[in-house]
């Protein structure tokens, strides 16, 4: 979304940008073009809800590594290759993975989260207005604690007030907020931090690399021994590790589900298209599994094969594919 056209200038205004007020006209730029977004989204999912991971990456990716792209990018924003080559080095990361990146992004740039949600909040609007139900649910990445998410929840709430205030809509507006869990550290404390979400969605890459502390990257270095010599089954990355991390993801829902029972969990990822992982989410308690387009078939014969297999006697499952 944000590297196409004219965006990827905005988004390098905003990263350059030395006070608060230069970032905030940076990223007015960039709200028209998230706002055509979620309505083309909207439009084209017919009234299915649709969840919006918030930002996510570290910033130096938006930015140049070599000083040819560095003196370009400084030439069409108006600026000295100094100081673009400055701004790559202060954002550098030794371990961008587990850097400044998710929530972390937005607690310290409060108003990158500030436009997302207005661009939300005003593409629901406008197609609420042309009978089109828009169902948008924000995801709030990588939460660790639960003060990051209770934060994060009442600044996203209030920026849903002021837009809806400044357009003078006035009819119900459903809008859930919830959170990716992806640091184990959110699965254990999945009681304190379901107090502040709508819903749970397994980020279940990230929980893989940081359970194990393998780099979903350079993880090919090394798996191939691991599974000759047998000390892995499977890839942790393709198929779930239902023994270490589905332990974490069980721990969560039922700690969740302890002072939310309603609250819809779920899976994202490519773990969501593989058929074991589907029959583990699906014993878990888990709503739906999310997955690659080209994986969807997979998905779906799994997820009624794990309904047929564990809910004998009952009604076919509850899940969603």
């Amino acid at each position: 979304m944000f590297f196409e056209g004219d965006r990827i200038k905005a988004m390098r205004e905003m990263i350059l940008a030395e006070t608060e007020d230069a970032r905030r006209k940076a990223l007015a730029k960039l709200l028209p073009y998230q706002k055509k977004d979620f309505i083309g989204i909207f439009t084209a999912m017919k009234g299915l809800p649709v969840t919006i991971r918030l930002i996510d990456p570290p910033l130096h990716e938006f930015l140049p590594q070599d000083a040819k792209s560095q003196g370009e990018m400084a030439k069409m924003l108006g600026v000295s290759p100094n100081k673009v080559k400055a701004r790559v080095s202060q954002l550098h990361e030794a371990n961008p993975m587990l850097g400044h990146r998710g929530c972390r992004l937005t607690v310290t740039y409060p108003d990158i989260l500030e436009m997302q949600v207005t661009a939300i909040v005003e593409a629901a609007i406008e197609c609420k207005k042309k009978k089109i139900d828009a169902k948008p649910e924000i995801m709030i990445p990588l939460v660790g604690t639960a003060a990051e998410l209770s934060t994060l929840r009442a600044l996203a709430e209030k920026t849903i007030a002021d837009v809806k205030k400044a357009m003078k809509f006035t009819a119900r507006l459903d809008i859930s907020v919830g959170t990716m869990i992806e640091v184990p550290r959110a699965a254990l404390t999945a009681n304190e931090i379901g107090e502040h979400a709508d819903f749970f969605s397994f980020g279940t890459n990230d929980l893989t690399q940081m359970t194990f502390g393998f780099s979903r990257d350079d993880i090919n270095t090394f798996l191939p021994d691991y599974l000759a010599k047998e000390l892995l089954p499977i890839d942790p990355f393709q198929s779930l590790d239902q023994g270490g991390v589905g332990q974490l993801v069980e721990m969560a829902v039922t700690k969740g589900r302890s002072v939310k029972p309603d609250l819809k969990c779920g899976i994202c990822g490519e773990h969501g298209g593989d058929p074991a992982s589907i029959g583990f989410c699906h014993k878990a308690g888990l709503n739906y599994v999310s997955c690659s387009p080209f994986r969807v078939p997979i998905a779906r014969l799994a997820a009624a094969q794990a309904a047929l297999k564990h809910d004998k006697g009952k009604s076919a499952g509850s899940g969603s594919i």
